[in-house]
């Protein structure tokens, strides 16, 4: 008798959907009666068989799928459905009866298979949701079903980091570390299949360590070359010109590499970049196309090559200082968008010892965005190397601080007059906290606003000086610069926590800063949604979702009030789990009593019914309140209860 063993290595149950909740009510209206359907397009591994599968779940529906080896046999992918010579004719006639046909990798089908599809989308009874890959050369019959205006299409994205957070969630079973979440983010590209191959592959090794502090696991050091990563590298692997290989493990080890340079061969390079290999900037910088390709190639070259190869990496001393000094600079600017920084992020995947001060400027960039998790991870491992440093330190605690805790890990902030407002405002003590900030006096006056005060320049003037302080690159928080009233946002703290008068004389004039205390001291809803989506523009997502939280309490309008709730609540969960007085009581205030009760009874995870017998009620009734509520929060179902619900009082 054989026996067969299930075990994590050969059986793997699938990842939790999520992240398409949209397009899955998309898919589902595109199959009601009356609909065509739908054909779904997306890059490799984003999901389009799982959404489809989802969204024909529990329908009658007829699945059908093309396969590379079948594509000279007639009718291949419908021979399940089909008898043995069946004409075109005959094969439209008998699956006229199909109400919901799912056709996966369309792309695959044989001509007589695409042709029959066609048919079935001119014919017009059966709904079709048809699957096909970006960067395939379908049959022109399937082509046709979009180009032509038979079927419309849904193009997918891949999934953004805050969804791939929540996959990792189920696939290391706990919570990941933000950085440990950017890198497995950036090494699958958007590919889910990727994704899951590496964390087999990190599994299979164990190089998923437990964090004692955060109880969240980190992954630091070497990526595991597994025969499914080996797999996935191939198209580099696979290259035996030892010409191009010389080339590859080059920028394996000391990516990028610039243009013009004496060693290396254009004609190589044309080549690998013709085959998808290599990716040359506009500033003629040369990288590996794929992520992945990089730590393969390490992994795979042997001791003495990879000793020369890594002698020709540069310091990376000069480099830190330069992405710090460009951090700043954005900061200084209000603009901090997504800007690229791989020497820090590369020593974070290496395990390697990152410098406090470069630490605490990547902290405060993350915690300006919003990113309050990552702003903590970041703060972490300057402290790892220099436990004592005060600006990693004041970093962490500001990013706990805006959490939502109140515990010993915020009392550091007590000790510096212009963080010490935020332990108050944590605990909800707005009326302290607001006293702390009206005391502190600016370092330059300021003029052309209410006050004697003179003007600085604005931040988005592009001059570099907002709010400078004598500083180098290479230890620019030194002076304690960022933690003074120098600093705007010490004073735009003050608009923050609701009290934007004593704001307004000390913000540089004319800033997207300056605009959104002035707009709350008028109690102007629409100045503050228009400053706002200018935040959120330029990268300050918490500011944004707060603004907008501030917008609900002033609106006249309720649609737009409703409007602006709805996207505060998006933001605010892009926030990694920020909490502060602004976005608290976001949602639940305008609710009716037994609103609020049903809501805060199904966010905690009953159902209709559970919810119908424990109020007394019926469960139409429970319906029709969630209904309502759930029209006044702008959520679209349950799955947003819980935190809309879990704010502070």
């Amino acid at each position: 008798m054989t026996t067969f063993e299930a075990s994590d290595r050969t059986l793997r149950l699938p990842w939790p959907f999520t992240g398409r909740d949209e397009e899955l009510e998309l898919v589902r209206r595109s199959l009601a009666v009356g609909r065509p359907g739908l054909v779904i397009t997306g890059p490799a591994g984003c999901g389009r068989t799982r959404l489809a599968m989802e969204a024909v779940r529990g329908t009658d529906c007829v699945r059908v799928a093309g396969t590379p080896g079948t594509r000279d046999l007639p009718f291949a992918a419908f021979a399940h459905l089909l008898p043995e010579g069946v004409t075109l004719h005959g094969a439209v006639q008998l699956l006229t009866g199909v109400r919901h046909l799912l056709v996966d990798d369309a792309h695959l089908l044989d001509g007589s298979s695409a042709a029959l599809l066609h048919q079935l989308a001119v014919q017009g009874r059966t709904r079709l949701l048809v699957v096909v890959p970006d960067g395939a050369r379908p049959p022109g019959a399937v082509a046709r079903l979009w180009t032509g205006g038979l079927l419309p299409r849904l193009a997918l994205e891949p999934l953004p980091r805050e969804e791939i957070a929540s996959l990792l969630i189920a696939g290391v079973g706990g919570p990941l570390d933000p950085l440990a979440v950017n890198r497995l983010h950036r090494l699958c590209g958007g590919d889910l299949r990727l994704l899951r191959d590496l964390l087999d592959a990190l599994r299979e090794q164990g190089l998923v360590a437990g964090d004692a502090d955060t109880d969240e696991r980190t992954w630091r050091g070497r990526v595991p070359v597994t025969p499914a990563l080996r797999e996935r590298a191939a198209a580099v692997l696979a290259r035996t010109c030892p010409d191009e290989r010389e080339i590859l493990d080059r920028l394996a080890f000391a990516e990028p590499l610039s243009l013009p340079s004496d060693t290396l061969d254009l004609r190589i390079l044309e080549r690998l970049e013709a085959d998808g290999l290599l990716d040359v900037a506009d500033d003629t910088t040369v990288r590996l196309a794929h992520p992945l390709h990089g730590p393969v190639l390490r992994a795979e070259a042997g001791r003495l090559r990879a000793r020369r190869l890594t002698g020709r990496r540069r310091s990376t001393a000069s480099a830190l200082d330069a992405e710090a000094a460009g951090l700043i600079r954005r900061i200084e600017r209000a603009d901090v968008r997504t800007t690229p920084t791989p020497v820090g992020e590369w020593l974070v995947a290496e395990g390697e010892p990152v410098p406090p001060w470069y630490a605490a400027v990547r902290a405060r960039f993350s915690r300006l965005r919003g990113e309050l998790r990552e702003a903590a991870a970041w703060a972490r491992e300057g402290l790892a190397s220099a436990p004592q440093d005060r600006a990693c330190r004041t970093e962490l605690a500001l990013s706990a601080a805006q959490s939502g805790e109140t515990g010993p890990s915020i009392d550091l902030l007590a000790e510096h007059p212009a963080t010490s407002a935020w332990p108050p405002a944590a605990r909800g003590d707005l009326d302290t906290a607001l006293k702390i900030l009206d005391a502190i006096e600016p370092a330059a006056p300021r003029t052309g606003a209410t006050g004697p005060r003179a003007s600085r320049e604005s931040p988005e003037s592009g001059d570099g000086r907002f709010a400078r302080a004598p500083h180098t690159a290479r230890d620019p928080l030194t002076t304690d610069a960022p933690y003074t009233a120098r600093d705007p946002y010490t004073a735009y703290d003050a608009v923050r926590l609701g009290a934007p008068l004593s704001a307004v004389r000390l913000l540089p004039a004319g800033g997207c800063l300056d605009r959104h205390a002035r707009a709350l001291a008028r109690g102007d809803g629409p100045a503050l949604d228009l400053v706002a989506a200018e935040l959120e523009e330029r990268g300050f997502l918490l500011f944004a979702a707060e603004a907008y939280a501030q917008a609900v309490r002033v609106h006249r309008d309720a649609g737009a009030a409703r409007t602006a709730r709805t996207r505060a609540v998006a933001l605010a969960r892009r926030c990694q789990g920020a909490r502060t007085p602004a976005l608290s009581g976001l949602v639940l205030g305008e609710l009716t009593a037994r609103q609020r009760q049903i809501v805060t009874l199904a966010a905690a995870g009953l159902s209709n019914r559970q919810i119908a017998e424990r109020l007394t009620l019926s469960v139409r009734t429970v319906g029709n309140h969630l209904y309502g509520a759930y029209t006044r929060l702008g959520a679209g179902d349950r799955g947003a209860l819980p935190w809309l619900v879990e704010q502070p009082a």
